[in-house]
């Protein structure tokens, strides 16, 4: 749960860090998942930046028993985002990013509304949080954000070389009146932020990887009205938070995917 300081950081900034929210073994569990897990690779796609680097994506709209799910389901992200949304939430979808060692990719400035905007839905109603796999730094390619670039409203998207990001002459002019801040994290620190925020990223031109698990969620009130590559609304079957700890062991040491 976010206090009331904290929600009401949230509502300037556009977003909150909360540090350690998950702790070190939820965190190294979350480290193994993704590593070992068959299906991360299996499931996973290029996205070229149009300067030689790549990240690859593994995205999945189903929250299932896996233990990845169970992050996305836990209790205390859930109610962070129904806080911040004003009700009740569901599974928009998840992503897990690999920036890997040299090689990958940079992302443009963009809000993720610009591109679920098109998936029809009528509010950016919509939050992600970002759970840091590995340490991300600036070296590593970390993500950027403009403090209260929400309150921009949404931004048209346009190509941008290789990619789609927000207008590049409006983010000039953003960048001109808003802070940048790095958002530099250890495993297992979440960032809360708003469908809205610009955000961005450099490449990795360190040795680390920089691998984060992104979960984000959708008002129920803001469900698709139209095709949507994301699902409608159906209930969050959310888990307490000791389920991580609960569930890890045992599908480690069973040895099966953790998206199916």
């Amino acid at each position: 749960m976010l206090t009331n300081s904290q929600l009401a950081q949230f509502n300037s900034d556009g977003y909150y860090m909360a540090r350690a929210l998950f702790d070190a073994e939820e965190a190294d569990l979350l480290r193994k998942a993704a590593r070992t897990d068959p299906s991360v690779t299996d499931k996973a796609f290029d996205r070229d930046d149009g300067s030689g680097g790549k990240s690859r994506i593994t995205l999945w709209n189903d929250a299932n028993d896996g233990l990845l799910s169970l992050f996305s389901r836990s209790e205390r992200v859930v109610s962070a985002a129904e806080q911040i949304l004003g009700g009740e939430v569901y599974h928009w979808h998840s992503k897990m990013m690999q920036k890997e060692p040299f090689v990958g990719g940079a992302w443009v400035w963009h809000q993720d509304y610009g591109y679920w905007y098109n998936d029809t839905c009528l509010f950016p109603l919509l939050v992600s949080c970002y759970i840091a796999v590995d340490p991300a730094t600036r070296e590593n390619g970390c993500l950027q954000v403009l403090k209260g670039s929400h309150h921009l409203g949404r931004i048209n998207h346009v190509r941008v070389g290789e990619q789609t990001g927000a207008d590049p002459e409006r983010c000039t002019e953003a960048e001109k009146v808003m802070d940048l801040v790095y958002c530099e994290m250890e495993p297992g620190d979440a960032l809360f932020f708003h469908s809205n925020l610009l955000h961005k990223s450099d490449q990795n031109t360190s040795p680390n990887p920089r691998w984060a698990l992104i979960c984000c969620y959708n008002a129920r009130r803001n469900s698709p009205y139209g095709k949507s590559s994301h699902p409608a609304y159906s209930p969050l079957r959310r888990v307490p938070d000791t389920a991580i700890k609960e569930a890890g062991l045992r599908f480690l040491d069973a040895g099966v995917e953790f998206l199916s």
